[in-house]
């Protein structure tokens, strides 16, 4: 089973930027599908974006559709999430995960989970 383990995240102003890194353990990595994922305090947990195993397709929440970009490199076994212009309401634990089905929109299809890195926006 692939290991993940999130960083980048912190404190940044409203306008700003931020990528997210995830590494992965395992052979596997390139075999799966990969996404990000956040939960606000009080919230549920929701698909921020997602990435095939190959990296030709993604998909992204309207909330973050056009200011964020969800990459990975299978040759360092990492998954990167660039967020731009982020806003208070960006504020959360984002995490990563991974799905067998080389690619999934449905949260339920990941069964493999980081740990979480705080990303918080301020005004």
């Amino acid at each position: 089973q692939v290991q993940l383990v999130e960083s980048g995240g912190g404190l940044v102003q409203a306008g700003g930027s931020l990528r997210l890194s995830c590494a992965a353990s395992g052979r596997a990595f390139s075999t799966y599908g990969m996404g990000w994922f956040r939960q606000a305090p009080g919230k549920e947990r929701e698909l921020v974006a997602c990435i095939s195993w190959s990296g030709l397709s993604t998909y992204y929440a309207d909330s973050v559709k056009g200011r964020s970009t969800i990459s990975r490199d299978n040759s360092m076994n990492t998954v990167y999430l660039q967020m731009n212009s982020l806003k208070p309401e960006d504020t959360a634990v984002y995490y990563c995960a991974s799905t067998a089905r080389r690619w999934s929109w449905d949260m339920r299809a990941y069964d493999n989970w980081g740990q979480g890195t705080q990303v918080t926006v301020s005004s």
